[in-house]
């Protein structure tokens, strides 16, 4: 039996440690951002759970560095890893899209086409009369799922491109009229598993 070398400490001590804590540091900030933006939604089931995930693993972070707190690299790695943890928590939580949103837009000119395009796309729409330094205009006002905002920011830059618009969480709605998504096929029927063919 050939014997494995131990971990030269050196290596274990400016290398393999920070580079943990770097990780570990990542994945508590991450969990953490996804943490805040779930109260900041009203899900109050699934926040407690990333709580605890974020806390623990920020003890055993925080516990390595304690090990060794004469190790600079330690600190930086730490630091690093919160800000590297902020980015990707921010990243995954637009990937999600989870929520709602409120689109204002307010236009001087016809709006016409561009209300008709909204609620043939299926989204429910309030319009207001107002009255602007310029003249008479229109406030539109419709709320949407985040993942949609795409496609209603692009109708505003088609129809209406001079509008002002702004865009804003909503964190709870209800009732409202939305796109219908069409459903996904059922992997499964009849308790039997669809074969694909070769």
């Amino acid at each position: 039996m050939i014997p494995i070398p131990a971990t030269d400490p050196e290596l274990l001590s400016l290398i393999i440690l920070p580079v943990a804590i770097f990780f570990a540091r990542i994945c508590d900030v991450t969990v953490g951002t996804m943490r805040i933006i779930f109260i900041s939604r009203g899900m109050k089931l699934i926040a407690p759970v990333l709580g605890f995930i974020e806390v623990f693993i920020w003890i055993v972070a925080i516990g390595q560095i304690f090990q060794d707190v004469t190790n600079p690299v330690n600190y930086f790695a730490y630091a690093g890893g919160f800000a590297a943890g902020n980015y990707i928590g921010m990243v995954i939580e637009e990937r999600l899209a989870m929520g709602l949103t409120l689109v204002r837009i307010i236009t001087q000119r016809d709006a016409t086409n561009l209300i008709s395009h909204l609620r043939g796309s299926g989204y429910g729409v309030t319009v207001i009369d107002a009255q602007g330094k310029i003249g008479p205009g229109k406030i539109i006002f419709t709320v949407i799922k985040r993942k949609n905002i795409p496609a209603v920011v692009d109708a505003v830059h088609q129809y209406n491109p001079k509008a002002f618009y702004s865009i804003e969480d909503v964190r709870n709605a209800y009732e409202g009229t939305f796109p219908v998504v069409a459903p996904r096929p059922a992997p499964f029927f009849l308790g039997k598993g669809v074969r694909k063919g070769k």
